[in-house]
């Protein structure tokens, strides 16, 4: 059966990276080093999937801009210190594996900034699975189409061929302006009834369920 996809777009945490509720933890702690109040876990969750600095001024949005960069520079403090801890969920390797064997060329479109996302493909070993990346540092942060648009061009691929990924909104809205489908995962940073919202072609609760939905449709 012929494939109906020829680029699939991943997103990093959340999608592939078991991260979200570390990124949660660091954004909280980040706020209690500066000294204030820190989100609860649904409004930080909220802003995984942006670039760090739009993120922060979401999830604090009574904190100066003056600031945001103090605030970063601690949020990246508590990160750094156990994102070597971090793991893909599992069947993530065998997934990228399978796409890869069955013709489908894959690449990523992050909110992390170029330095983290290469210590992580570093940290997890994925990087010779990708053909190109994109982050939010080196183009416009989503749900603005931009970093698929890139990737489209460098890649050789139409909007039509495209697939993307993701856990959040932010993700599959990002598709949805770059005139892609999408699919969403549910068990990453957003509930299901708020990725629902946004439209996608198919969600799935597990990567289980991701892999056999793309093997039966991409």
């Amino acid at each position: 059966m012929p494939a109906h996809f020829d680029l699939i777009v991943f997103d990093w945490d959340g999608t592939l990276l078991d991260s979200a509720a570390a990124i949660v933890r660091s954004i909280q702690h980040a706020c209690v080093d500066i000294g204030v109040p820190p989100p609860d876990e649904a409004t930080a969750r909220s802003v995984i999937g942006l670039g760090l600095i739009d993120a922060l001024a979401r999830a604090v949005p009574d904190l100066p801009e003056s600031r945001h960069q103090e605030l970063a520079g601690r949020y990246r403090y508590h990160y750094l210190a156990r994102d070597h801890e971090l793991t893909l969920f599992d069947g993530i390797p065998q997934l990228l594996d399978d796409l890869r064997g069955r013709g489908h060329t894959l690449a990523v479109a992050t909110g992390k900034s170029r330095v983290g996302l290469d210590r992580a493909l570093g940290h997890t070993g994925l990087a010779p699975k990708f053909e190109a990346t994109r982050c939010a540092d080196e183009s416009v942060s989503k749900p603005a189409p931009d970093m698929v648009l890139e990737l489209m061009d460098e890649l050789g691929h139409a909007p039509a061929r495209t697939l993307v990924i993701g856990d959040t909104t932010h993700d599959l809205l990002m598709a949805r302006n770059a005139g892609c489908e999408a699919v969403a995962v549910s068990y990453g940073a957003h509930p299901l009834h708020e990725l629902l919202q946004a439209g996608p072609r198919a969600h799935a609760a597990s990567v289980t369920e991701l892999t056999e939905w793309l093997r039966c449709h991409a």
